[in-house]
C-alpha cells in the first residue's frame, strides 16, 4: 500500500534504539539485469534476503514497542486498515513509523532498498513513505486485492515502488503477498472502501481476475518489490504467529501530476483516522483541509 502519513510529531524516538546500535556486516544487495527486466515486465519481484537476521531482530524490537504504544494515534497515523477504529483492530497499521523512530532509516535494509530503487527507477529515486503492518495470528483478515495508486490523491508528489519485508517467515497460510503478474501495464481498476463503508480506511479493487495470481512466500528479512499499479493482496493469517511486515516506498517525481483529479472513491473519506488528523492541525491547517475537502467532494479538485 502506498499510504503516506501525516505530519511528523515532535517525538524523535519511540523505541530508544539509537542508530549506532545497528552494527551490521557490510551486506549490500543489488539486482541483476535479469531481475530488473523481470520487475519491469511482471510488476513485482521476490528476493530471498535484503538484510541480516540480526537487523530483523532489532526491527522486531522496535515494532513491538511501536504497536504496544499505539504510536501515531493522535496524528491519525495509527489505524485499522480493515475496520473502524473503535474496538479491537482487525489489521492494525502505522503510517510513517520512521517519523517516530528515525533509526528505521539508518539501517542496512534502508540502504539496500534505496540502492535497488535507484537501479529500477534511476538516480533521482528517493524515500517517500514507510508503513508498519500487523496481521494477527489465527484470524488476521485477508488483505483485499488493490493497487497502491488507488490511494494516491492530487497531493501525491511521487510515483513509487514498494518494498515489503516480513519480520518472520511468511507463507500463503500466514499472509504472504500475492500478485497479479503484468497488471502494472494495465489501468487503475475501480476501487471502493472495504464493505463499501467510507468509514473504513482500506480499499478493494473491483472485478479482479485472480486466476493467474502468484504467491510469494519469504524467509524473515526477504522482500518483495512491486510497482504502484501492480494488483496485490494477501490471504488471512491462519498461522499461530502474528505476521509483521515493514514496507518502504521509494519514488520519483513525474513531470506532470500523478493524479490530475481525485478518484471517486477518495472524494468522501469519513474515517476516524482522518478526523484525528484534522484535529492535530493548527487552525489554518484545519481551514485549508476543510476547503480542499469541499472542492474535492464537488469534483473541482
Amino acid at each position: 500500500m502506498a499510504l503516506t502519513g501525516q505530519r511528523p510529531p515532535a517525538a524523535t524516538s519511540a523505541a530508544a534504539l539509537p542508530a549506532q546500535d545497528f552494527g551490521l556486516a557490510d551486506v549490500v544487495v543489488a539486482l541483476t539485469e535479469q531481475q530488473c527486466a523481470f520487475f519491469h515486465r511482471e510488476g513485482y519481484l521476490a528476493l530471498p534476503a535484503i538484510t541480516t537476521a540480526s537487523e530483523v531482530e532489532r526491527l522486531r524490537t522496535i515494532y513491538e514497542h511501536l504497536f504496544e504504544q499505539r504510536t501515531g494515534w493522535k496524528d491519525g497515523n495509527y489505524l485499522d486498515f480493515a475496520g473502524p477504529d473503535g474496538g479491537s483492530a482487525h489489521l492494525p497499521q502505522i503510517l510513517m513509523p520512521s517519523f517516530y523512530e528515525p533509526a528505521l532509516r539508518q539501517t542496512r535494509l534502508f540502504s539496500n532498498c534505496l540502492g535497488i530503487a535507484r537501479q529500477l527507477l534511476g538516480p533521482s529515486a528517493e524515500f517517500v513513505f514507510d508503513h508498519a503492518m500487523t496481521k494477527p495470528a489465527r484470524g488476521g483478515l485477508p488483505t483485499p486485492w488493490h493497487q497502491d495508486k488507488a490511494f494516491y490523491t492530487t497531493q501525491t508528489t511521487h510515483e513509487a515502488i514498494t518494498f515489503w519485508v516480513p519480520l518472520q517467515p511468511v507463507t500463503r497460510e500466514s499472509g504472504c503477498l500475492r500478485f497479479i503478474p503484468r497488471s502494472n501495464h494495465g489501468p487503475i481498476l475501480s476501487h471502493r472502501h472495504l464493505n463499501n463503508d467510507p468509514h473504513v480506511h482500506g480499499l478493494e479493487a473491483l472485478n479482479v481476475d485472480e486466476k493467474k495470481a502468484v504467491s510469494c512466500p519469504l524467509p524473515a528479512g526477504g522482500a518483495t518489490i512491486h510497482h504502484h499499479r501492480t494488483l496485490h493482496g494477501a490471504e488471512a493469517n491462519v498461522a499461530g504467529e502474528h505476521r509483521w511486515a515493514y514496507a518502504m516506498g521509494f519514488g520519483i517525481k513525474p513531470p506532470v501530476p500523478t493524479v490530475m483529479r481525485e478518484y471517486t472513491w477518495n472524494r468522501s473519506v469519513l474515517t476516524d483516522r482522518e478526523l484525528r488528523y484534522v484535529s492535530s492541525l493548527n487552525r489554518w491547517g484545519r481551514l485549508k483541509y476543510r476547503l480542499r475537502s469541499r472542492l474535492v467532494y464537488w469534483g473541482f479538485w
